[in-house]
């Protein structure tokens, strides 16, 4: 049963996946845009309609989804075996997959709403899978944080009520001026940061590692923190060249420079992919609020085909190494596991932009998109030391866990045993080499002349080359003031921690507004508005209705209505 479910959805999956692409491609050729409007219910003239917009945008993300959803699925039949609740774990997936389709279709605030909160939901199933206390923590910060988006996202439905319809698409360029759109656009970009993990909501994005690798592979390569960078592509018109643009810039840069330093000082192998996760997030968001929404989408897709690969093949590590997940257990794996190896290193060299794999099409022309934009002279530094601290953290991962000589038990058999891991792995590969080529000649196909000088041209790669030997050498012990810097304890609890935003995400969240909140149920909601309120007149009621009764019930009333009967009626008698 679980063999079948699972081959079953993947070649689902796949043949869906190359139908939507062949779509895409017509209708990027044709410039083709097709809205399906389907009416669920209409009473009294009031009509609620499902509606559906298809272009070569939303065609090519649906396609790369379900190749990756595919692929996945495929690779947990092998990594999740043994597991009992394997086709439970199944049908999460492709709910979450459906969930990232509607938010990818919409053209409409409600039905994207459908596909959000269906992410958001799915997500913390998945995040709690194991059922461990670590998972569970994991898990809440996940939804909690999310549901700040959400919360954002319901006040702009709300507030579209006053154009008198939800399908946003038609007012992007009509209504740009108007201080209504103003505030939407603030409230989507507020849901965006939430559900991309930027500053200063970063710090669920490394706790979801608590998942299993699959979940891992699929979250952060196209679904759900993929799902703000989209949202802000289709609502790009509305704060280009405003002071939220500008915000927007400050913080993904900031986000990507933080995610690039935490990622030197973590020993966790699966979350430093996501802060490289986070990273490429920031980068995208960056490119976005400069005003290149195309860019960022072609960003968005090469991304997330390496990703995925890197995931799978740190997946296939942990399962070879027992479940350990600290890169200084690792080293020589090389050796061990060749064929993952060469994924893993071809994955982390599509990530650091290696000319001619799938990363370097879309991160360098960025990069010098970047240079040629008319951008402040801080944004531009941080931009390209995140880059060179990008491939500084990709260096330091294969220097700890595939070269050097192995740190684990020597009573381990590792080997490239685990067949359908591999093939899984492999589907990924060449779409990782080969993404990027074709993406540019889909999405850019007229050249773009990019004048500058010849300094500038190489910056990128001569920031790559520096980061990568700096890392290098410092992870080698042998530079000694690089050692003091990474030695230096307040330093790194400070660059290691996130800035110290899990912290300020947990702990004081616990102490402040959770804590506050539970006072104010104990006291206000369930004491005194429910002494003076609600029970105080329950009370009251009761003890009137208590007299009434006993005044009904005892027999002592009988005599005395007569006797009082009897007086009056005598009474009467003598006044005539």
């Amino acid at each position: 049963m679980n063999l079948s479910i699972c081959f079953i959805s993947f070649l689902f999956l796949l043949i869906f996946s190359l139908l939507n692409f062949i779509s895409g491609l017509y209708f990027i050729v044709n410039d083709l845009v097709i809205f399906i409007e389907w009416e669920v219910l209409s009473l009294n003239s009031s009509s609620i309609v499902m509606t559906v917009l298809l272009d070569w945008m939303s065609l090519i993300f649906m396609s790369f989804v379900l190749f990756i959803s595919s692929m996945v699925i495929y690779y947990s039949d092998d990594y999740m075996m043994g597991d009992e609740n394997l086709t439970r774990f199944i049908i999460l997936v492709l709910m979450f997959v459906l969930s990232m389709m509607f938010l990818i279709i919409s053209p409409n605030l409600i039905s994207i709403l459908l596909g959000w909160d269906g992410l958001g939901l799915v997500s913390y199933c998945l995040v709690i899978y194991y059922q461990n206390v670590k998972s569970y923590n994991a898990g809440m910060i996940t939804a909690l944080t999310n549901r700040i988006g959400d919360v954002a996202l319901l006040l702009s439905i709300a507030w579209m009520l006053n154009y008198g319809s939800w399908n946003y698409v038609y007012y992007l360029e009509v209504m740009k001026e108007d201080y209504q759109m103003v505030i939407i656009a603030w409230l989507v970009v507020l849901a965006a940061m939430t559900k991309s993990a930027q500053i200063p909501f970063s710090s669920w994005l490394p706790a979801a590692m608590a998942a299993p690798t699959p979940v891992s592979a699929l979250v952060h390569s196209s679904t759900l923190v993929t799902a703000g960078v989209y949202l802000l592509i289709r609502f790009n018109l509305l704060f280009m060249d405003t002071y939220l643009s500008k915000l927007l810039l400050l913080i993904s840069v900031l986000t990507m420079f933080m995610a690039g330093l935490g990622a030197n000082y973590e020993f966790d192998l699966k979350k430093i992919i996501a802060l490289s996760t986070l990273s490429q997030l920031g980068l995208m968001m960056s490119i976005l609020a400069m005003g290149y929404s195309n860019l960022a989408f072609f960003h968005l897709l090469t991304h997330a085909l390496f990703k995925a690969l890197l995931f799978m093949c740190a997946g296939s590590v942990i399962h070879s190494m027992k479940n350990t997940q600290d890169i200084r257990y690792m080293g020589g794996l090389v050796n061990m596991l060749p064929l993952t190896c060469t994924c893993f290193n071809v994955a982390n060299l599509a990530l650091c932009g290696m000319p001619f794999l799938a990363g370097f099409y879309s991160k360098d022309l960025i990069l010098e998109v970047a240079s040629m934009s008319v951008i402040n002279f801080l944004i531009y530094v941080l931009y390209f030391l995140s880059t060179g601290l990008t491939v500084c953290y990709s260096f330091r991962l294969t220097y700890y866990s595939l070269t050097g000589v192995f740190n684990f038990s020597s009573l381990s058999s590792i080997s490239d045993c685990y067949w359908v891991m591999l093939k899984g792995m492999l589907g990924l590969l060449f779409l990782a080499i080969m993404g990027g080529s074709m993406l540019s000649w889909l999405i850019i196909p007229t050249p773009e002349v990019i004048c500058l000088p010849f300094y500038l041209k190489f910056m990128a790669l001569l920031v790559s080359i520096l980061g990568g030997l700096v890392g290098y050498e410092i992870f080698q012990f042998k530079i000694s003031w690089g050692m003091n810097f990474m030695n230096n304890y307040y330093l790194t609890n400070f660059l290691g921690g996130m800035w110290y935003m899990p912290t300020l995400s947990t702990s004081y969240m616990n102490f402040g507004s959770l804590k506050l909140g539970y006072q104010f149920i104990k006291n206000v909601d369930q004491g005194w508005n429910e002494y003076f309120g609600a029970q105080s007149i329950y009370y009251f009621l009761k003890n009137f209705s208590k007299i009434n009764t006993i005044l009904q019930f005892n027999n002592f009333k009988i005599y005395l209505v007569m006797f009082t009967s009897w007086i009056g009626l005598m009474f009467l008698f003598t006044m005539y």
